[in-house]
């Protein structure tokens, strides 16, 4: 007997359908098993991409491996799946956003329609597109008539609209166009609530000195006051482009084809306070770095609108009940060290941005090995290594008898 091309390609499907199923189903019969070994391996690739950004492809292998078995399987659509797992299906579901090539923002919109939607907050004063001090904000040598120029602006400028500005040398960030940058100008726009005006703080990458290659990057990140009582902020990188004829431009570094990078990994706060290199900033400066810190911690807790939910994201450092540290740690982690492991008590949800992944490394260690973090803490080197070493492994580890915070809320321990 023999059958048709539709016969036979109907039987293929049903076979292919069939070799789907049987696993989806051995998956829903012991769906804590499957749950709790892709929570594994999704916080183990999360600790070693935290320790080291070469581990990036692995860490997107997990993510994708644990999407594709969702969507395949419709667990998503699964009413008992989604009581037992809600948080571990929002968080799949939001790293799986970010992980697409047009979300590099890490938002839940497109990088396109964001950027669209917030231009009118992020847009570079133009004043600062004068060529001349475009000119002079690109080196280190011809820093001292930027700043001339900016001072001469404030001349013109009431009270209330006082640019605050002042160089330093950043302590652990290069620029995005290059990591071996860490010269800055910074300069802060005073907002106007009553006019709608957002508060802007503008980043200038400043070449060092003698180095042929001109850094490129701008960064600007602006807050406006929300009804609710917290603080709207939008970002947007910009690049400069250095003509031939002696002419810079600045464009959006994603409308330039560069790509861009997810914003709250390192901005939990929205605006970030300034902890410079020590000596670099100019005595007569530093009463302006001081200015903009005391305006850092006037703007309350960040709001990041429609763009991004914070709560698929989970609990933070230093979340752990004293429990749970007292049976991981005992007598291994001394008083003054265990009682440093604060920071959710000022980063959470309700106050400076949850420290949960993802997070930056090199931000968070700078912080606290470099003596900035937590505030008024006094730890001497090695108990600040100690502190930083017992919150990352309070927060990733992944032992079957002694959880971390975020397999413990993925497995929906802390409910």
């Amino acid at each position: 007997m023999r059958f048709g091309p539709a016969f036979r390609a109907c039987c293929l499907l049903l076979i292919a359908d069939a070799a789907v199923a049987a696993p989806c189903a051995a998956l829903k019969t012991k769906p804590d098993y499957w749950v709790t070994g892709r929570v594994n391996a999704l916080v183990r690739a999360a600790r070693k991409y935290f320790d080291d950004e070469k581990n990036i492809p692995a860490y997107n292998r997990v993510v994708d491996g644990i999407s594709a078995t969702i969507d395949r399987c419709k667990l998503d659509k699964d009413s008992e799946f989604n009581a037992n797992y809600p948080e571990f299906l929002k968080y799949i579901n939001a790293l799986s956003v970010i992980r697409r090539s047009d979300h590099e923002l890490g938002f839940n919109v497109p990088d396109k329609q964001y950027f669209a939607e917030t231009q009118q907050y992020v847009e570079i004063p133009e004043y600062f597109l004068d060529q001349k001090f475009l000119t002079a904000v690109s080196r280190s040598e011809t820093l001292p008539k930027a700043k001339a120029y900016l001072r001469a602006l404030n001349s013109r400028r009431s009270p209330s609209e006082q640019l605050i500005f002042f160089s330093y040398e950043s302590r652990h960030l290069g620029t995005p166009d290059n990591e071996d940058s860490f010269q800055r100008l910074l300069i802060v726009v005073p907002g106007d609530q009553t006019k709608g005006v957002p508060e802007k703080w503008v980043q200038f990458g400043v070449t060092d000195p003698g180095v042929r290659v001109r850094t490129r990057n701008v960064s600007v990140v602006t807050t406006t006051p929300a009804a609710n009582g917290t603080t709207n902020v939008f970002f947007k990188d910009f690049f400069r482009s250095y003509k031939r004829n002696g002419t810079i431009t600045l464009n959006g570094r994603w409308d330039l084809g560069y790509g861009d990078d997810n914003c709250v990994q390192c901005h939990k706060s929205g605006i970030l306070p300034i902890f410079p290199e020590p000596g670099s900033v100019s005595a007569d400066e530093s009463q302006a770095l001081a200015a903009v810190n005391e305006r850092f911690r006037s703007y309350g807790t960040a709001d990041f609108q429609k763009y991004r939910d914070e709560s698929q994201f989970g609990p933070g450092l230093s979340s752990a009940g004293e429990t749970d540290r007292q049976r991981r740690f005992g007598k291994f982690l001394s008083p003054k060290v265990a009682g440093a492991m604060n920071c959710s008590s000022c980063h959470n949800k309700s106050g400076l941005g949850t420290f949960n992944w993802p997070m930056d490394q090199v931000l968070i260690s700078s912080f606290i090995k470099g003596g900035r973090m937590p505030y008024g803490s006094d730890l001497k080197p090695a108990e600040r290594e100690q502190l930083y070493e017992s919150l990352v492994q309070e927060y990733f580890a992944v032992d079957e008898n002694k959880p971390g915070i975020l397999k413990s809320w993925l497995l929906g321990k802390r409910r």
